[in-house]
């Protein structure tokens, strides 16, 4: 527990080096923050609380309690409209004939906390192989260059490090950049996959849910389902059955009241919007990630705006040098480094790259 705890906090903090974005960062903090959370409210009232009440005459309410949270209760579908107290007991609890009548089994509940544990763990696994791929090159090429008050002395060493290493690794970084945008689709696709995911838990009822509970409040009263008393009733049936004195079957139908529901929708309404939301941003970025890749003249103008106390014609002098994956990693620097000293970073690479391209000119001239 205290080890979950301290991952959570790790999240919380704020990374002195950016090696990925704001889109990838809801996907690896907010969203596996937002589950890890929900799952500790859900097992704080799962396993501290009480997570059902069943009421039945004859049978002791701890075993029958016991039962039904084991073997799940049950709703009948058809009794889920009608005005409670007097057409139905609660909605979806009336009388049923066995083989006639549909029932629902609602089996979820006692899995909640785990699901949406694994959930975060998924939600992670982009941020994992990334962080690993990537291996501290970011934070290595930065240093102290992040800080503004840096001495002329340690910050011209660090410079012509930084300089001197990527002009000696000039068109070896497109492994390096096409693994951060396999990662930047994988985030999309685990998205998309927990939203189908969470529908098959719940038995086919998420896909539709969020706008299922926005449109039950334009509905007449006496007419309309309510979408989180469908899925998640806070009264239930349970039938339990034992010997009776003669040795014949006796069958009992209890009602079973569940308050951990009332946290389950909420959860699960968030969810839906939340997962709608960030899958939509994930679309967009992917979509941006292409035009990237396939758009020489829109890197030019990321990299214009990042540089943006440059001269605009050593912006050119470099971005006209670069392929995507250098292009990517002076980008993510650009996000690091101090505005004045990435202004003299793209200078000096200017100048580095004019006199390779001036000296290898004339070997060719004098050839």
């Amino acid at each position: 527990m205290f080890d979950v705890f301290g991952s959570v906090k790790g999240l919380l903090k704020i990374d002195q080096v950016c090696i990925d974005n704001n889109v990838f960062r809801m996907h690896y903090k907010a969203t596996v923050i937002i589950l890890i959370a929900f799952s500790l409210l859900v097992t704080s009232r799962q396993y501290i609380g009480d997570p059902i009440d069943c009421i039945v005459d004859e049978i002791p309410l701890g075993v029958m309690d016991t039962y039904c949270w084991i073997y799940s209760t049950f709703t009948v579908p058809e009794r889920l409209t009608g005005i409670t107290g007097r057409d139905v007991v609660q909605p979806g609890v009336g009388s049923h004939v066995d083989g006639q009548d549909k029932v629902k089994y609602h089996k979820y509940y006692q899995w909640v906390c785990f699901v949406l544990f694994f959930q975060a763990i998924l939600f992670y696994v982009p941020r994992y192989l990334w962080k690993s791929w990537e291996g501290g090159r970011l934070k290595m090429l930065v240093m102290d260059l992040n800080s503004p008050i840096v001495n002329d002395e340690c910050k011209n060493d660090r410079k012509k490090i930084l300089v001197d290493y990527f002009i000696g690794n000039l068109n070896r970084h497109n492994f390096y950049a096409f693994r951060f945008f396999v990662c930047e689709a994988l985030n999309f696709v685990n998205v998309i996959a927990q939203i189908y995911f969470v529908d098959f838990f719940l038995d086919g009822e998420f896909s539709t849910y969020g706008s299922d509970v926005l449109k039950f409040t334009e509905m007449e009263p006496d007419d309309r389902i309510d979408p989180m008393a469908k899925v998640f009733p806070k009264v239930t049936k349970c039938t339990f059955h034992k010997y009776g004195p003669s040795g014949n079957v006796q069958k009992f139908d209890g009602l079973c009241v569940l308050p951990l529901n009332i946290v389950n929708e909420k959860i699960y309404v968030f969810l839906w919007f939340w997962f709608i939301i960030l899958s939509i941003l994930s679309g967009i970025s992917l979509v941006y990630r292409i035009a990237v890749v396939a758009g020489p003249k829109l890197r030019h103008l990321l990299l214009r705006a990042r540089s943006r106390l440059a001269e605009s014609d050593d912006v050119e002098m470099v971005a006209n040098k670069c392929n995507i994956g250098d292009w990517f990693l002076l980008y993510q620097l650009g996000k690091n480094i101090d505005p004045l000293i990435y202004k003299e970073v793209i200078s000096d690479l200017s100048r580095e790259i004019g006199g390779d391209a001036q000296s290898a000119h004339k070997q060719h001239f004098e050839a």
